[in-house]
């Protein structure tokens, strides 16, 4: 870095007043953005990002455990953990550590090459939730579309399914991300409307209604059934005791894969190490991601035995980053971390607390009170703006978001203890009267 570069970084270090929306002329003075306001902040990304979001007003610099900060250094209790990939809590130390030591030696080499990260870490994944296969990739979209391409091909060369004419079969309020594969499979018009033509030999049942998919499953084209254990986005929607199991017996006798999308239900959060486990039941396929780096690089991808995931051969299915040494090496401490620290079962402890103080406030305001282990929901009258519950939330140290106008997800990191739930409940409650006639 030359002389005139750091002195220009440094000026701009030592004087926040220096620095405004209209000064970061340059990349190289946007390394001062700790000095940023939070209106700051808000002004840059409103004039130079996309705006596919909706934000609350915060705007986070920090974080630590289950709290993070904001640009003026307020802390905050984080009620949503980045939809559940920070269950180990923010920043956690001993996947911080192996980050550096790893991020020192080898990051990346695509699978052009083996390194000696991936072979270990697919053992221990394997091992770990007993399947034979692992097939690795970044975001959990794409362990979604992995596991639509294997169940497909599975479809061709096991089931004997016609070529090209096989269907994949998903529930209504589905969520597993937003590309046109995801998109095409969704009842939400957020989601889909404005961007077909669509994915073709996608069908769509009703959550939690096993008589449909035994209906639909009967159709020899059909090779798979996707589902959430329980539905993230569309309200933490938990479906009736059973259903797993129905769902697992309907597939087995129909023959058609049940390909379980644990991208946000599984890793502790539901207070079992999956939200499969619940029923004792195993799915064909298990797409796995977010906490499986506990935050800190995009990590996911998929399980299955030889009889699935062999079908796909070299060529066929892939991704760059996708199986790289610095990610199999941030999942396995990851993982080990769930385990170690025992944060599932304190899920299912801390969860019952939560959901027990939440059932006192008053039902004028919150109908429904749902969840399992740390992924709870609040289901306010449609009456009262969720928003402004969630920034007067904000303005009381939580963070929360509302999904599908007027649902309060609660989902704070697993790491948090029963002082801190009591006092999170404490906020929730001070924050759900005021809105009470």
């Amino acid at each position: 870095m030359s002389l005139r570069i750091v002195r220009t970084v440094k000026r701009h270090l030592s004087s926040a007043a220096a620095i405004s929306p209209g000064s970061l002329s340059s990349p190289i003075q946007l390394t001062c953005r700790r000095c940023l306001s939070s209106d700051q902040v808000f002004e840059l990304e409103h004039k130079y990002g996309a705006h596919n979001y909706h934000p609350l007003e915060v705007a986070l610099q920090r974080g630590e455990g289950v709290f993070v900060w904001d640009c003026e250094n307020r802390r905050y209790y984080d009620f949503l953990s980045a939809y559940s990939a920070v269950n180990q809590g923010h920043c956690h130390p001993r996947i911080y550590r192996v980050l550096c030591e790893q991020a020192k030696k080898l990051t990346l080499t695509s699978r052009a090459f083996y390194s000696d990260a991936l072979g270990e870490f697919s053992h221990y994944i394997t091992q770990l939730f007993g399947y034979e296969r692992w097939l690795p990739m970044n975001t959990g979209v794409e362990g979604g579309e992995t596991a639509c391409k294997l169940a497909r091909r599975w479809g061709y060369d096991r089931k004997g399914i016609e070529r090209y004419r096989g269907k994949i079969v998903f529930a209504e309020g589905n969520f597993w991300g937003r590309s046109l594969s995801a998109v095409s499979s969704s009842t939400d018009a957020s989601s889909y409307a404005g961007f077909g033509p669509f994915m073709p030999g996608f069908e769509i049942i009703p959550y939690d209604d096993l008589d449909a998919l035994d209906k639909i499953t009967r159709d020899p084209q059909v090779c798979a059934f996707m589902v959430e254990p329980i539905q993230g986005e569309a309200g933490v929607v938990v479906p009736k005791d059973g259903y797993l199991k129905g769902v697992r017996d309907i597939c087995t006798k129909n023959n058609v894969l049940w390909i379980a999308d644990e991208v946000q239900t599984g890793l502790g959060r539901t207070g079992k190490r999956l939200a499969c486990d619940h029923e004792g039941v195993k799915p064909d396929i298990l797409i796995l991601g977010k906490a499986l780096s506990g935050g800190f690089y995009p990590v996911s991808g998929v399980l299955a035995n030889d009889d699935v995931m062999l079908t796909i051969k070299p060529g066929e299915h892939g991704s760059t980053y996708g199986g790289n040494p610095l990610g199999c090496r941030i999942a396995m401490e990851a993982l080990g971390v769930l385990e170690d620290e025992r944060l599932a079962e304190n899920a299912e402890k801390l969860g019952h607390l939560l959901r027990g103080e939440l059932s006192k406030l008053p039902r004028d305001v919150v109908k429904v009170v749902r969840g399992k282990g740390l992924l709870n929901a609040i289901v306010i009258d449609e009456k009262i703006d969720a928003m402004d519950v969630c920034r007067q939330l904000k303005d009381e140290g939580l963070l929360a978001k509302p999904t599908h106008g007027h649902i309060i997800r609660l989902a704070p990191p697993l790491c948090i203890d029963e002082q801190q739930i009591k006092e999170c409940a404490d906020i929730i409650g001070r924050v759900i009267k005021r809105q009470s006639p």
